[in-house]
């Protein structure tokens, strides 16, 4: 009975200890997208240069063009989670 109830307090712990430890992502609008046949619009906006957009670009027959939500929307704020 001892064990048991030591391996269901272990287990309690080692899930509040996972809940309390993971934040949410922050979203981040980066201003250039990968575009072209098969990737849709505005595309995979993962990139924070010019360049490295194109290098990724280079031999799959895409294209880099600007973010749409960079340049015709307000840039959201990105929300600092800090752990206390």
């Amino acid at each position: 009975m001892r064990n048991a109830m030591l391996a269901i307090l272990a287990m309690s712990a080692a899930s509040v200890a996972t809940m309390a430890g993971s934040s949410p992502a922050a979203a981040y609008d980066y201003p250039y997208c990968l575009q072209g046949r098969g990737i849709g619009i505005p595309g995979d906006c993962a990139y924070t240069s010019y360049a490295q957009c194109m290098a990724s670009a280079s031999g799959r027959a895409l294209y880099c063009n600007v973010n749409p939500r960079v340049a015709f929307g307000e840039q959201r704020r990105m929300r600092v989670y800090r752990d206390y």
